[in-house]
């Protein structure tokens, strides 16, 4: 894939648009005078890990390889898959296959790694690296993309690092000649990390976790409603030998009662508080008991706490009919998620970046997640922290081991903390009453999650004292009095309903506004929080203003984006979109499967969005789509005739279907009807056509585990902000908020969640066409043409340059 030397210019495009565009304002990566030939990069599968005997695959490594494949052809490179991991490369021979364009497709919808993944006892010596060396020399492969866990990324380190000797002894042996060795005096490696644990610091999110929590918690929900429907306490088991990722997130998703992960063992007498805790959730007319375990949860003692132990403390102490379920490996199969489709797409068009811009000095890296920032890490610092966290829990430094596993890790913990480790001295008492309402209302269309911030909002305004009141029917119902006291029992089992459960509506409140303060005054409510997308927005802002005239909107106000169309300013996520995203996903799968069994027959998909092209954009990118037409990205005649055409050379090669999604209001005059019908008229004897529109369904269903997960931190954070806030403001006895950051939208900005005043988003908002003025995602849409073999032009202005993970752990305590 590269020169031995560094390139000049750090911005690519497709070999056949460089010559044409050397004045173009892109940087561009000159391979006018190289030979393609010569240029290779290597996709190496291999899930062994020095720590445990397993190398098993997890879902969405498929969509990496395709990436990685896809934009290593793009770029001019030759592109090898070995197979079988480490095994294939010490193995040589048939392992090394060259990769094309049309042998990665249709792999995005499949779980595991279709190049294989092996145990490789032969690499762990010299003697078998010298072997891998030879074989990528004889190749001319200079370049390794490793996608796997820890172990399998530090033997990638070692192997470039013993590599100078490796083709030193080579040449003493007569298996290579100087020129060869010469040729390839350098290897450079990147890393993707694949571990369902989401166990290797560094990165927020690692390939395969999301799909993992996705099996988890179809489980969980199904089992809890035989739990209800029996009065029974479940204790499930989950995967995490020694990280408690999973575990955590699914107790904050599904709500458990308690969890056990390696990293926090409980205090000791933890059995006592687990049964007081059973039996206060029984007592306040909960039906079932949840306890989450992860499978390396320990005492802190050392001693391992397993299920059985659980179910025999549970059974004997309080005498509840007590079930255990042991997941296992299905944790690890399926289909994969939107979320690790994407993941992997980006993360291997990252790691190809990475490949180009490595020098000799360059130190191996991994590619990952922070927030919604893709980000270069150096792998052994990675490695090092990561191992930190097992000697930190071997120290008895559970702080510590929390807090070197990251930011995130840390902030659902401390969510959890929250809301689950609450005492109650009566089944409804709440604790220090705070004298403070609360308000919670959703408004505009309903969608996957609401519940769940509410849910969340109501429980951790009860802990901090608040009364908690429930809006109905959104600014209606609150210029109307719908307006009623919810307690802990209130909110349960909402976090796994989709929908609604206090009604939504449009209406915003510039028409009500004198009902609705005298309302606020009535209830004597102090702090708002509004759920919703561009309408909670707008109303929220409307409220701002008429604080002029009415003094009882002079309160706390925070707005919570939640919608499928993901359009909400200051917020590169809502509540929703992510469980539109995979709905939408999975259908374009099955629509997929129809197209490839009739062949030659392309279907057009209109998704919701209103004119944000978010849902269209990114499920173009998850299921693999040919072409994604959205409001933000003009699009004429010439742009459909191009795409039509690219469609009927597509129809001459192996890959005889086409996926075509359109936003909704995407241009009013190019609709769905039009570009079926301009389709079916240029594919005649060529392809037919058929088209869906999926509507609603998309703002239905079980919210996805990230739905969950982000809307209990965002309903809680909310209600800490306004407790701050709502000390900042009182004066003289009662609350008055007039300035511009006592009503904020609480949104993911990069790397982690702020309060922005609604106010300063104006000027960020285009009210016209309800969107923000610039949507992060845009960014993504060259790889979804690059995917889809479109010759343009690659943009990477915003370099991503190598950060330091040590360094973000300082305040920690690192023992080496």
């Amino acid at each position: 894939l590269l020169r031995p030397h560094p390139p000049s210019l750090h911005k690519y495009t497709s070999p056949d648009i460089i010559k044409s565009n050397k004045h173009s304002s892109l940087y561009i990566l000159e391979l006018e005078n190289m030979h393609t030939n010569d240029h290779m990069v290597n996709i190496l599968s291999c899930l062994i890990s020095v720590h445990t005997p397993h190398f098993l695959s997890v879902s969405g490594m498929n969509a990496a390889v395709r990436a990685t494949v896809r934009v290593g052809l793009y770029t001019g490179a030759k592109v090898f898959f070995i197979h079988e991991g480490y095994q294939g490369l010490v193995d040589g021979g048939d392992c090394i296959r060259p990769a094309t364009w049309e042998s990665v497709s249709m792999m995005l919808q499949l779980g595991g790694t279709v190049i294989g993944s092996a145990r490789c006892k032969d690499f762990q010596t010299r003697e078998g690296r010298m072997k891998a060396a030879y074989n990528l020399v004889k190749r001319g492969i200079t370049n390794l993309c490793v996608i796997g866990g820890d172990g399998s990324l530090t033997g990638a380190n070692q192997f470039r690092t013993e590599w100078s000797d490796l083709l030193v002894n080579l040449v003493s042996k007569g298996k290579i000649s100087a020129d060869e060795a010469k040729n390839a005096s350098h290897l450079n490696i990147v890393g993707m990390v694949g571990s369902i644990d989401n166990d290797f610091c560094g990165t927020d999110m690692t390939i395969g976790t999301d799909s993992a929590l996705h099996r988890i918690m179809e489980v969980v929900d199904s089992i809890t409603t035989t739990a209800q429907s029996h009065q029974r306490a479940f204790i499930l088991e989950v995967m995490g030998r020694h990280c408690g990722y999973l575990a955590l997130v699914t107790a904050l998703a599904c709500g458990a009662d308690w969890v056990f992960i390696p990293e926090m063992p409980p205090e000791d007498g933890w059995e006592e508080h687990l049964c007081r805790r059973l039996m206060e959730t029984r007592n306040r007319g909960s039906r079932l008991n949840v306890i989450i375990v992860a499978e390396g949860a320990m005492a802190r003692d050392g001693k391992p706490i397993t299920c059985d132990h659980i179910r025999e403390l549970v059974t004997k102490r309080l005498g509840y009919d007590t079930r255990s379920t042991i997941l296992g490996h299905v944790q690890r199969g399926g289909t994969p998620s939107a979320f690790d489709r994407i993941l992997g797409s980006r993360m291997g068009v990252e790691a190809v970046m990475a490949l180009m811009e490595a020098t000799p000095d360059t130190p191996a890296c991994v590619v990952s997640l922070s927030g919604n920032q893709a980000v270069r890490l150096p792998l052994m610092e990675c490695v090092q922290v990561t191992k930190d966290v097992t000697i930190a829990m071997k120290e008895g430094r559970f702080e510590d081991a929390v807090k070197l596993r990251g930011k995130s890790f840390e902030n659902n913990w401390n969510t959890y903390k929250l809301l689950a480790h609450v005492q109650f001295t009566h089944s409804y008492t709440k604790p220090q009453s705070s004298n403070i309402n609360v308000a919670v209302l959703n408004v505009g269309a309903p969608c996957a999650g609401m519940n769940a911030a509410v849910r969340a909002a109501v429980r951790i305004g009860i802990t901090q004292g608040h009364n908690m009141l429930a809006v109905h029917d959104g600014f209606e119902g609150l210029a109307q009095g719908k307006i009623e006291q919810f307690t802990w029992t209130s909110v349960g089992g909402w976090t796994g309903k989709g929908g609604s459960n206090l009604g939504t509506k449009r209406v915003l409140p510039a028409k009500y506004m004198e009902e609705i303060s005298l309302n606020i005054a009535k209830y004597n409510i102090h702090g708002l929080i509004v759920i919703g997308g561009f309408e909670a927005f707008s109303g929220g802002l409307d409220l701002v203003h008429a604080r002029e005239k009415y003094e009882e909107l002079c309160i706390p106000i925070v707005v919570i984006p939640a919608t499928v169309s993901n359009n909400v300013p200051g917020s590169d996520f809502s509540i929703g979109a992510d469980t539109a995203l995979n709905t939408i996903t999975m259908t374009c799968d099955r629509i997929k499967q129809s197209a490839a069994g009739t062949k030659r027959r392309v279907f057009i998909i209109e998704t919701m969005g209103g004119y944000c092209g978010y849902l269209a954009t990114m499920s173009g990118l998850a299921a693999g789509a040919d072409a994604a037409y959205i409001f933000e990205e003009k699009f004429g005649i010439r742009d459909l005739e191009t795409n039509v055409e690219h469609i009927v050379q597509k129809m001459k090669t192996t890959v005889k279907r086409g996926l075509i999604l359109r936003n909704e209001n995407s241009n009013a005059n190019y609709t769905t009807d039009f570009i079926f019908n301009l389709y079916s008229e240029e594919g005649k004897g060529v392809f037919d056509c058929r088209k869906n529109v999926l509507g609603h369904m998309q703002q239905g269903g079980t919210p996805t585990p990230f739905d969950r997960n982000f809307a209990t931190k965002m309903g809680a954070k909310s209600v800490l902000w306004l407790t701050e806030k709502l000390k900042e403001c009182y004066r003289h006895g009662r609350i008055f908020a007039n300035t511009p950051d006592s009503a904020c939208v609480l949104g993911m900005r990069k790397r982690g969640l702020v309060f922005q005043p609604l106010d300063e988003l104006k000027e960020e908002t285009d009210f016209d066409h309800r969107i923000p003025k610039t949507q992060w995602w845009l960014k993504l849409r060259p790889i979804l043409k690059i995917l889809a073999k479109y010759k343009i032009n690659l943009d990477t202005s915003e370099a991503v340059l190598m950060e330091h993970i040590i360094s973000k752990r300082a305040p920690v305590t690192l023992v080496k």
